[in-house]
């Protein structure tokens, strides 16, 4: 536990065992008007949903969920091949109105204190930065949060999760409806990362949506499901730097 981070403890009953060690840490917004509304719901037995952590806007930190439980917070998903996220994930929740709220900007004390518990659930579980993902990431079709006003570089240089090193354009762009082997070479790139994408060499709906994804975590820049010659060239980079 982070000690003295910890302002309350507000036991969940939307817990089970887990059924894998954690290897990833997932974050994601509330998308409710304040944090005693998502509190009621992530407390609420009807409500099947859950999280370890919520975070609030003055960097109040609320446990949910023991580390050593499943927590329901990630739903549907996949990365890397795991299906049960919720049983290899920690799960963070930060209070945020969301896209139908306007999506407004997440305070200093709030990024700060997140950061803070992040670096100790890293530590604690050794997950690795690059298991650090949005629920955008892990569900690409379904979810936007925590969204593309979040500031995931920020959040790299404090120790969580990576950033993308500054890259010269690809010569590309690939859209909705290509085939072929650079639609391959992009699907197995986002593949190897970890996202959910088969190399079918069709660039259809399900790669425009983790395409989307990937943007709003690492080109927040623009989000629109098109793989432009930025978005290839940060994607190459990090794939790269993985190996």
């Amino acid at each position: 536990m982070p000690g003295s981070m910890t302002a309350r403890h507000l036991p969940s009953p939307n817990v089970n065992d887990r059924r894998t060690a954690v290897s990833l840490l997932v974050l994601h917004y509330t998308g409710m008007q304040d944090a005693e509304v998502a509190l009621q719901r992530l407390v609420d037995p009807s409500s099947g949903v859950s999280a370890h952590w919520l975070v609030d806007e003055d960097g109040r930190i609320t446990s949910l969920v023991p580390e050593a439980r499943r927590a329901w917070h990630a739903g549907v998903a996949c990365w890397q091949g795991i299906r049960d996220v919720n049983s290899a994930s920690i799960g963070i929740e930060i209070v945020n109105p969301g896209h139908a709220g306007g999506l407004p900007p997440f305070p200093g004390q709030q990024m700060d204190a997140l950061a803070a518990l992040c670096r100790d659930v890293l530590a604690r579980h050794g997950i690795r930065r690059r298991h650090v993902l949005g629920h955008s990431d892990v569900a690409p079709r379904r979810k936007q949060d925590p969204g593309e006003l979040f500031d995931w570089r920020w959040l790299a240089r404090q120790g969580v999760g990576l950033w993308p090193p500054p890259q010269s354009p690809a010569a590309t762009c690939l859209g909705e409806g290509d085939r072929g082997c650079a639609v391959v070479r992009l699907q197995e790139r986002l593949a190897s990362f970890g996202y959910a994408v088969a190399p079918d060499g069709f660039f259809g709906a399900a790669t425009a949506a983790v395409v989307t994804a990937f943007q709003r975590h690492f080109r927040p820049a623009r989000v629109d499901g098109v793989a432009d010659g930025e978005t290839a060239a940060r994607l190459a980079a990090l794939v790269d730097a993985l190996r």
